[in-house]
């Protein structure tokens, strides 16, 4: 499937590093997808745009004043010191076992997060 990028989304380079990062992550941490994976799309867009727009993967989950700024203090890059310390994803993007919304997936496809986020 090839599906057009839109203006809005990111760059296929950007988007294939944060899915091949997010696949590795959650391999070596135990964690799994959300058992929606139009979240875990959605979620990995957002950080290849943010890598794209601002050179890191900020947490495109939260609000932010300044998100250059954000971006340079580094706390909530992915992964973020919430996740690196108590393995706690506010984005839903790397669930433990005990979390009810967690899937038994660690992959996702290109094609997937491409069907997902072209429709937004």
């Amino acid at each position: 499937m090839n599906t057009p990028i839109q203006p809005t989304q990111a760059t296929e380079k950007s988007l294939e590093a944060m899915r091949h990062f997010s696949e590795k992550y959650a391999k070596n941490t135990g964690t799994y997808f959300c058992s929606d994976l139009s979240v875990t799309a959605v979620v990995i867009e957002g950080l290849a745009k943010h890598k794209d727009d601002l050179g890191a993967p900020l947490c495109p989950c939260r609000h932010y004043e300044d998100k250059e700024a954000e971006a340079a203090a580094a706390y909530w890059n992915c992964p973020c010191v919430p996740m690196r310390e108590r393995k706690e994803c506010h984005c839903m993007l790397f669930l433990t076992t005990d979390n009810p919304f967690v899937g038994d997936q660690q992959e996702i496809s290109l094609d997937e997060i491409r069907a997902t986020t072209s429709q937004a």
